[in-house]
């Protein structure tokens, strides 16, 4: 059967009008009078860059209509600081976002993502030390909230981590950013960095269903992990908070050459959740987070900057890609029909190289380098 035509298409230069138009809205720049360069130049040169996987150097050299790398960069760097765009930043991650969401209560999931950081040891302001990763203890630290719906997954709000800030300090605002959502939330799933008793105490204060994983901390659960099945026992934490710990038990077969039985611990507070199998299923839905980090290296443009503001820009840009995909593919490209939407295939890194397509014919991308002699025959058909 044939399939049936769309009413309309969605050119690249529809694409990147839409990503300008977001940022330009969310984050004005002004630019002053008598100034050559427009704010949608400088913003097409940061998408290109973005969903290129490159950096803002190789978009400006390799164009010839562009503006000068190091125009855009200062423009960026001048006009925003820190803390400007982490306000800005989760404005411009939830627009029309919340249109998709559902009206059911949706999953929601916290997670700390750590980028190494190599640089000068006595240039630490606005990093964050953990242990030893990658080969060092000092990174660029960013907090982020996804939503889970559908099997796909939308950025929240993104925050980032400096020395000095607890994990409580992060999941406080977070959970605050929930409540003036108009969003129902049905759990919240967390990495190992929240497992504390701080952290327990949020959740259960703002009556929020929570999974996460156990840190080995003590003689005592170390002997529960290591011995018997599948249960749920009582923890505590410092001796302030009580929670339930579901140990799940499962045969390795092989898996990553290990044989014998895994033992997964997770503090659960879920009503939906009843055995430790439950909350292992659960739990897992969980790691498609990593699926869209591996998103967010690939359209994450590159940079040797230390200015902590324009690294952010460059991350808060690459979730909003994400999102953009997402929002877009869902509400213009999807065909409504009866039992739910279809979603016609179009990946990711199509919409980006669309997007660097569409950089490319805004400033003439340079279709010719220069040569000592001209091309022999070998180089014509």
């Amino acid at each position: 059967m044939q399939q049936p035509q769309a009413d309309s298409e969605l050119e690249e230069q529809h694409l990147i009008n839409f990503v300008v138009n977001r940022l330009e809205d969310t984050l004005p720049l002004d630019l002053g009078e008598e100034v050559e360069v427009t704010p949608a130049e400088l913003y097409k040169v940061l998408v290109g860059a973005c969903a290129d996987g490159t950096s803002i150097t190789h978009i400006c050299e390799t164009t010839d209509d562009s503006p000068h790398d190091n125009t855009v960069r200062e423009y960026f760097t001048d006009q925003f600081d820190l803390e400007t765009l982490e306000l800005a930043g989760n404005t411009l991650l939830q627009r029309e976002l919340i249109e998709v969401l559902p009206n059911r209560p949706v999953e929601v999931v916290a997670d700390l993502h750590l980028d190494p950081y190599y640089g000068n040891e006595d240039e630490t302001a606005h990093l964050y030390s953990s242990e030893a990763k990658r080969g060092t203890t000092t990174f660029h630290a960013y907090a982020t909230l996804y939503a889970r719906v559908r099997n796909k997954r939308y950025t929240l709000a993104l925050r980032k981590v400096t020395d000095g800030e607890t994990t409580s300090d992060i999941l406080t605002e977070f959970l605050t950013l929930l409540d003036g959502l108009d969003l129902g939330v049905k759990a919240v799933y967390l990495d190992r960095g929240f497992y504390n008793s701080d952290c327990i105490d949020l959740l259960s204060a703002y009556n929020y269903a929570y999974v996460m994983p156990i840190v080995k901390w003590g003689d005592e659960i170390k002997e529960e992990l290591n011995n018997g099945w599948s249960r749920i026992i009582q923890h505590s934490i410092a001796d302030s908070v009580t929670f339930p710990i579901f140990i799940d038990c499962v045969y390795q077969q092989g898996r990553y050459d290990e044989h014998g039985v895994a033992r997964h611990g997770y503090a659960v507070d879920a009503p939906f959740i009843d055995t430790p199998a439950e909350a292992r299923r659960h739990y897992s839905k969980r790691f498609g987070i990593e699926a869209s980090y591996r998103l967010a290296q690939e359209s994450l443009a590159l940079t040797s900057s230390r200015d902590a503001g324009l690294r952010y820009l460059l991350f808060v840009t690459s979730l909003l890609l994400q999102n953009v995909w997402r929002y877009v593919h869902w509400e213009f490209v999807a065909t409504t029909r009866r039992g739910g939407r279809r979603l016609w295939k179009w990946p990711f890194v199509e919409f980006c190289e669309m997007l660097t397509r569409a950089v490319w014919a805004a400033f003439n991308v340079r279709r010719a380098v220069p040569a000592n002699k001209p091309p022999d025959d070998r180089f014509k058909r």
